[in-house]
């Protein structure tokens, strides 16, 4: 019996400017319509290419990696998903929509929210709790994605 090993690589990228955040909607859950903006890798890109490019299509903002934030696991998904999220600096751009032309879930609205009302976008008190204190335990393995609250 042959043992598929198959895994997808998502990554999104937190970029915060004066107590404000980074957000895309689009249909995420029943219970969520914003998000953080990212999507999985391409084949043949690299991480930190994917990121940059999932953060350009997606807002408009060219940016660059400050930091990685958090490593997690997401085993519910076929095949399972490795998820890592990274803290952005805007480079140059303007928040702009995407075209949505390849994307089967377009995104319609992007905008920066304050941290504080992070729970009136659908996101859990933890994830509000974590970007208020600056993101403890930066650079972690944490283990299964709602350890962060996503």
């Amino acid at each position: 019996m042959e043992e598929n090993y198959l895994f997808q690589i998502r990554v999104t990228g937190i970029l915060i400017e004066d107590e404000h955040i980074l957000l895309v909607k689009q249909n995420v859950s029943s219970k969520r319509k914003w998000s953080l903006p990212g999507g999985r890798l391409e084949k043949g890109e690299t991480i930190e290419e994917g990121i940059l490019r999932e953060i350009m299509e997606e807002t408009g903002l060219e940016a660059r990696i400050s930091k990685l934030l958090y490593v997690c696991d997401k085993t519910d998904t076929e095949p399972p998903l490795i998820h890592m999220t990274f803290l952005l600096e805007r480079v140059s751009g303007e928040i702009t929509l995407p075209t949505n032309e390849f994307d089967s879930n377009p995104i319609s609205d992007v905008k920066l929210v304050p941290i504080s009302d992070l729970e009136n976008y659908g996101f859990t008190c933890k994830f509000k709790e974590i970007a208020m204190k600056e993101f403890p335990c930066a650079g972690s393995y944490m283990g299964y994605k709602d350890a962060i609250g996503l």
